[in-house]
C-alpha cells in the first residue's frame, strides 16, 4: 500500500474531517464526502469550508462530493470522520460500496450511546474483514490546518498497515507515531472529552490553574483506570493519545467540550449551549455511556459522575465541584 496512486476517501466534512482530508491530499489523491451540496460546491469552487474552518484555504487538489458510492468504491483507504451518534448508520452505508480488505481509519472520539461500543468496534461489526485503525492525539483542527508543529498517533495492531498510514497522514508540521493499542487510544480519546467539560466548568466559575490542574490530573487517573480495565496499555495514557490530548482539550478555547464546560460554569443551561453549537461536543453525548461502562467494570470515576449529573440531571456546576471536594480523603495512588 504505497502512497503513490493511493485513493483516500474521507467521510464527513466537519472541521477535523476536512483538516485530515487536506493533509492527506498532499500525499495521495483524496476525496471528501459531505451531506450538503452547498458545502461540496464551496469546497470545490472556493476551496473553503466557511461553516467549520473560516479563514482557511483548502488545497485545490482536494475534491468534495455528496456521492458516497463514488468515493467509497474507489477508495484504497477510508477515513471515517462521523460523530459517534450517527456513526453506525453511515458505516452501514459505506459498507455497501467498500472493496474487500480496504483499511478503515476512525477519527471519532465517542461511544455509541445504546451499546457503549467504541467506534472501532462499531466499524468491525458493520465492515467485517476490514483492518480498523484509529487516528488520535492532541490535534486541534485549526492549528493543524494552520501548519503549527504537532504530533498524532495512528493505532492499529498490524505494523505494516500502521507504517503505511503513518506515511499517509504525516506532514512536515505533523509528526505521526504508531501504537498497537487501539483500545487504550480510543478510551483515552473518549474520556478526555468528559474531563475537558469539567475543566471548562472550573474556568467558567472563575477558578484558576490549580483547580484545572487538579481536574486534569485526577481525570487522567480516571481515564487510566478505565482503560486498563478494558485492556489498554498503561503507557498509552501517559502518551499523546492520553495526557497529550487531555492537556490540549482541557486548555484550549478551540475545544468544543471545554467550551461547553465553560458556559455551564458561567450558568448557561445545557440545552441552550448545545442548540447554539454547529458542531458536536462528543463529551456531552458520551459521558453517560462512559459512566455506565465504568460501572459495569467496577471502575470509580467521580469526575465523570459529576459531569453526567450536570449535563443530564440538572445539577449545577457549583454543586458538582462541591460534591467532588466533599469526597472522603484517600491515598493518591490507591
Amino acid at each position: 500500500m504505497g502512497n503513490k496512486g493511493i485513493q483516500v476517501g474521507v467521510i464527513g466534512a466537519g472541521s477535523w474531517g476536512t483538516t485530515v482530508a487536506a493533509m492527506t491530499s498532499a500525499n495521495a489523491s483524496t476525496m471528501l464526502w459531505a451531506r450538503r451540496e452547498s458545502l461540496t460546491s464551496e469546497i470545490n469552487e472556493a476551496h473553503t469550508n466557511s461553516d467549520y474552518l473560516p479563514s482557511f484555504t483548502l488545497p485545490e487538489s482536494l475534491v468534495a462530493t455528496c456521492d458516497l458510492e463514488q468515493i467509497v468504491s474507489r477508495a484504497d483507504v477510508i477515513v471515517m470522520a462521523v460523530p459517534s451518534h450517527g456513526y453506525r448508520e453511515v458505516a452501514r452505508q459505506v459498507a455497501e460500496h467498500l472493496r474487500p480488505w480496504v483499511p478503515v481509519v476512525t477519527l471519532s472520539k465517542g461511544l455509541e450511546r445504546e451499546t457503549r461500543r467504541r467506534m472501532s468496534q462499531v466499524t468491525e461489526e458493520e465492515m467485517p474483514g476490514h483492518p480498523v485503525a484509529v487516528l488520535t492525539g492532541p490535534n486541534l483542527a485549526k492549528e493543524i490546518l494552520g501548519g503549527q508543529p504537532a504530533a498524532s498517533v495512528v493505532a492499529i495492531d498490524d505494523h505494516r498497515i500502521a507504517g503505511e498510514l503513518q506515511r499517509l497522514f504525516s506532514r512536515p508540521s505533523l509528526r505521526v507515531y504508531t501504537n498497537p493499542d487501539v483500545v487504550g487510544c480510543e478510551v483515552a480519546g473518549v474520556v478526555k472529552n468528559v474531563i475537558a467539560i469539567s475543566s471548562g466548568m472550573a474556568h467558567g466559575m472563575g477558578f484558576g490553574d490549580n483547580t484545572r490542574a487538579t481536574l486534569i490530573t485526577r481525570g487522567l487517573a480516571e481515564m487510566t483506570r478505565l482503560g486498563e480495565e478494558l485492556g489498554g496499555d498503561t503507557a498509552t495514557f501517559a502518551g499523546l493519545a492520553g495526557m497529550g490530548d487531555l492537556i490540549a482539550t482541557c486548555a484550549s478555547t478551540q475545544s468544543r467540550n471545554n467550551t461547553v464546560g465553560r458556559r455551564l460554569g458561567e450558568g448557561e443551561s445545557i440545552d441552550d449551549i448545545v442548540s447554539s453549537m454547529n458542531m458536536v461536543a462528543e463529551g456531552v453525548k458520551s459521558c453517560p455511556s462512559v459512566l455506565e461502562l465504568a460501572g459495569e467494570h467496577g471502575v470509580e470515576m467521580p469526575i465523570t459522575e459529576q459531569v453526567v449529573a450536570v449535563c443530564h440531571d440538572g445539577l449545577s456546576a457549583k454543586d458538582a465541584l462541591a460534591a467532588l471536594m466533599d469526597r472522603d480523603s484517600k491515598p493518591e495512588h490507591d
